[in-house]
């Protein structure tokens, strides 16, 4: 049985990515040129890799990048970031512009004609698991059942949601991200707070039965 949807989030803000940081875990790992120097905000791009890396792989994931893909795809963010990184103004945080980044990339992605979706929730397997292995086992499933959710959102909907809720970033950097007024923004959430509440309450009556 799924935990509640408060609940579920909860891990899930906490949580690090599904699987590790592997060849994206340097700077130099992304870009084979020197470094750039800094943008006109005075932001170096190892700054910014290091502090937005683990966000972005993160961040990609609840945005529909499925984890096979999602670091080549945090490849292609960070390449953007290097080549864009000298007309950061700094009108918005450094975290804001990046997640605007990952936006525009992960729509990109989910208009690949050959991606395929997989999303299929884990069976809690019959044995019994270590207390620790069990709460992974519960992070997962949450994590797999909230991605399908969130499929049955439109881009606009599912970026506002990933970010206020899942992020917790301001409701003002989430509209600068995604381009749109604070009221549009807000609007955007309630109805996709609506779509995934409805989503867990019909999981909790099927848990039930």
């Amino acid at each position: 049985m799924l935990p509640p949807l408060s609940l579920s989030l909860e891990k899930i803000q906490k949580s690090a990515p599904l699987t590790p940081v592997t060849s994206v875990t340097s700077a130099t790992s992304v870009v084979e040129a020197p470094t750039r120097p800094p943008g006109v905000a005075g932001v170096t791009f190892d700054q910014v890799f290091a502090e937005c890396a683990p966000f972005a792989w993160r961040a990609l994931r609840r945005l529909g990048v499925r984890e096979a893909d999602v670091e080549d795809v945090c490849h292609e963010v960070f390449l953007v970031v290097h080549r864009r990184l000298g007309t950061f103004e700094a009108q918005s945080s450094v975290r804001t512009w990046v997640y605007g980044i990952c936006l525009r990339v992960a729509s990109d992605y989910r208009r690949r004609p050959h991606r395929a979706r997989e999303r299929t929730l884990e069976e809690a397997p019959e044995r019994s698991l270590p207390a620790e292995q069990h709460a992974e086992m519960e992070r997962r499933q949450a994590l797999a059942w909230l991605d399908g959710v969130l499929d049955g959102l439109d881009e606009a909907k599912r970026a506002v949601f990933v970010l206020y809720e899942i992020e917790q970033v301001p409701m003002a950097d989430v509209a600068t991200a995604a381009g749109c007024p604070v009221q549009t923004a807000y609007a955007r959430l309630y109805a996709a707070r609506k779509h995934v509440e409805a989503a867990a309450r019909r999981e909790q009556a099927r848990s039930s039965e």
